[in-house]
């Protein structure tokens, strides 16, 4: 029996909670509304899953756990073709889960084709229909898991940064990373205090990261997305901490816009910025990697009041990029690295 690596974080990061497949559905829970409403949406076709990832309905680490146990809905949907147009099925399906946005879309590559081993393994080992969907299933269990093992290690790595009962400031909703550093910080008895952004226009920080850190018993503000500099400062903020959509081997980090203004902040007070997250070999520098630009109207909005006058415009730029000379550190499961050594982690 798997020992289940999500023991003792909030309620958000429960396997079950952030996408689960059963009896031929896909059930994710919807971090736009949580918590305000804990609701799911059930998905029963793999391109219902991608359309999920590229609404919003799941983000941060959700995407990925959702893909997989997407490739699991698609077996179940192929589980009575013949295994030459069951794997054509698996492949279509592959291609619409990984590009469901576009910014993480070499990540998730890497997350679809693990599954389309694994349906491969399955078949060349006689596992046919519903013996390929529990394989497919099984996978994505096994995949979560060991994510959750990694930054585990990771966890304890950022933990060991921060002071005895420090502050920390985050940005958006680093998921994984914020259920395993807080709760090493629970068992080695450091009572830290959390300061989130609350980073619109999805309000992440304030709705996810927030509710995670009160969840697990934690100290724990919302600011607006305006007040980190200032707030810094005032409240004796130790470090800052992000995770990141791609970490290019250059050493630049995209993430949430808005990181790129907070590390700003941080550099000038002498906070040190720590990212967490591994170098990606697909992305040699930023020549190779799309910001997404999502719908702008989503700038005008605040759940689901709008907040403008007809005609005004808006710009919604997903991601921003903050360079390396504005990180003091990229947290991995192997250790911490400079910025601008990143090919290092690659080593041995």
């Amino acid at each position: 029996m798997m020992k289940r690596a999500d023991e003792g974080v909030g309620f958000l990061l429960r396997y079950e909670n952030v996408a689960w497949y059963e009896d031929g559905a896909v059930r994710i829970l919807d971090r736009r509304i949580y918590p305000v409403r804990t609701e799911y949406v059930t998905c029963r076709r793999h391109e219902e899953v991608a359309q999920a990832i590229a609404d919003m309905v799941t983000q941060s680490g959700g995407p990925y756990l959702a893909a997989a146990m997407g490739m699991a809905l698609a077996g179940y949907e192929a589980r009575d073709l013949p295994e030459a147009d069951l794997l054509a099925h698996l492949d279509r399906a592959a291609y619409h889960l990984s590009h469901a946005r576009p910014t993480t879309m070499a990540k998730m590559i890497r997350v679809t084709e693990r599954a389309m081993n694994a349906a491969r393994a399955a078949l060349a080992a006689g596992k046919t229909g519903l013996g390929l969907v529990e394989a497919l299933r099984e996978n994505a269990v096994n995949q979560i898991n060991e994510n959750y093992i990694r930054y585990t290690a990771v966890g304890k790595l950022l933990a060991d940064k921060i002071p005895q009962n420090g502050t920390i400031m985050t940005q958006c909703f680093a998921e994984t990373v914020i259920g395993t550093m807080l709760r090493e910080c629970r068992e080695r008895g450091n009572a830290v205090k959390v300061i989130c952004p609350e980073t619109r226009p999805y309000f992440q920080g304030a709705r996810l990261t927030a509710s995670v850190a009160c969840d697990m018993g934690f100290d724990v503000t919302v600011i607006s997305d305006n007040m980190p500099g200032y707030t810094m400062k005032e409240k004796h903020v130790d470090l800052f901490t992000s995770a990141a959509d791609v970490i290019t081997m250059d050493g630049h980090v995209v993430n949430k816009v808005g990181t790129f203004q907070i590390a700003l902040a941080a550099r000038y007070w002498g906070i040190p910025y720590f990212v967490t997250g591994s170098p990606n070999p697909s992305h040699p520098d930023m020549s190779s990697v799309v910001i997404e630009e999502r719908d702008p109207l989503l700038v005008m909005d605040a759940m689901g009041t709008r907040t403008t006058m007809e005609g005004v415009k808006g710009y919604y730029p997903a991601f921003d990029v903050t360079p390396p000379k504005l990180c003091d550190g990229v947290v991995t499961e192997k250790g911490i690295f400079s910025p601008f050594d990143l090919g290092r982690y690659f080593e041995n």
